[in-house]
C-alpha cells in the first residue's frame, strides 16, 4: 500500500505507540485521524494530524466516530481501554482481572464498527504484547488479554478476506507514558524488566510503530503477528 494521500484512523493515536504510529503515517504522506479519550494531551502535532475524542469501550461512539472518518483506508487500535492487574493470579482479584479485558472490548469495538468502513485494498492494525506467548510471573492478565487479540485478528482475518487485511504488531518492553516512574528509578526498571531480553534495554515507540507501518504497507500480510520485542520470547 502506498499510504500517500491515505485516510488512516488511529484509536489511542495521541499518545505512546499510537502518536508514534501518526506520526510516521504522516510523515509518509497519509491523512491521520488520531482519536483517543483526552486529545488534548498529544500536545503539537505535525501537518497531516488531526484529533478527535473518544472512549472506545463506548460501542455506540466507536460506530459513530468510524462512519464519519468513512471512508477509511487504515484502521489502527493502540488503545489500552483501561486498568490492567498485575501479580500471581491465583491472589488476584478477579474484577481486576476482568477489567484488564476493556483493552480486548475496546479492539472488538473497533474491529465490530470500524470494518465496515474500511474500503477494499484497506487494512487494520491491532497492538497485542508479547506476554501473550511468553507470560512471565504476574502477568497472566497480559497473557490472557493478548492472546484473546491475537485470536480475534487471526479469526476475523479469514472472513474479511481477500479485499481486506488485518494483523497484530506484539511489543515487549517498551519506553512510553504508560510507566509513571521517572529518572533514575525509571531506568532501574526498565532494566530489571529486560535484562533476560536478548536486546536488554526497553524498545520505544518509534520502534514499535515501524512494525506497525510495515503491516500498513506490505499487502502480502494478514493474519499473522510481528514481534517487535527486543528478543523477549526467547528469553
Amino acid at each position: 500500500m502506498d499510504v500517500s494521500g491515505k485516510q488512516a484512523v488511529i484509536f489511542g493515536g495521541t499518545s505512546g505507540i499510537g502518536l508514534a504510529a501518526a506520526k510516521q503515517l504522516a510523515t509518509l504522506g497519509a491523512r491521520v485521524i488520531a482519536i483517543s479519550r483526552n486529545p488534548d494531551r498529544a500536545g503539537d502535532l505535525p501537518d497531516g494530524i488531526t484529533t478527535m475524542q473518544c472512549d472506545v469501550t463506548d460501542r455506540d461512539a466507536v460506530a459513530k466516530l468510524c462512519a464519519q472518518c468513512a471512508p477509511i483506508d487504515i484502521l489502527i487500535s493502540a488503545a489500552t481501554g483501561g486498568s490492567r492487574a498485575i501479580g500471581p493470579f491465583l491472589e488476584m482479584d478477579l474484577d481486576g482481572y476482568q477489567d484488564s479485558f476493556q483493552k480486548l472490548w475496546g479492539y472488538a469495538n473497533v474491529v465490530r464498527y470500524g470494518t465496515e468502513h474500511v474500503v477494499d485494498g484497506g487494512c487494520i492494525t491491532l497492538v497485542s504484547g508479547a506476554p501473550a506467548r511468553n507470560c512471565r510471573p504476574g502477568q497472566v492478565s497480559l497473557s490472557s488479554v493478548g492472546g484473546a487479540v491475537e485470536a480475534l485478528a487471526r479469526a476475523v482475518a479469514r472472513e474479511i478476506a481477500p479485499n481486506k487485511r488485518i494483523n497484530v504488531v506484539s511489543p515487549g518492553t517498551i519506553d512510553t507514558p504508560m510507566t509513571s516512574f521517572e529518572g533514575d528509578e525509571r531506568k532501574q526498571f526498565y532494566a530489571n524488566a529486560t535484562k533476560n531480553n536478548l536486546i536488554p534495554r526497553a524498545g520505544t515507540a518509534d520502534e514499535v510503530a515501524q512494525g506497525i507501518v510495515y503491516v500498513v504497507q506490505n499487502d502480502f500480510v494478514t493474519g499473522t503477528t510481528i514481534d517487535v520485542d527486543g528478543g523477549w520470547l526467547l528469553a
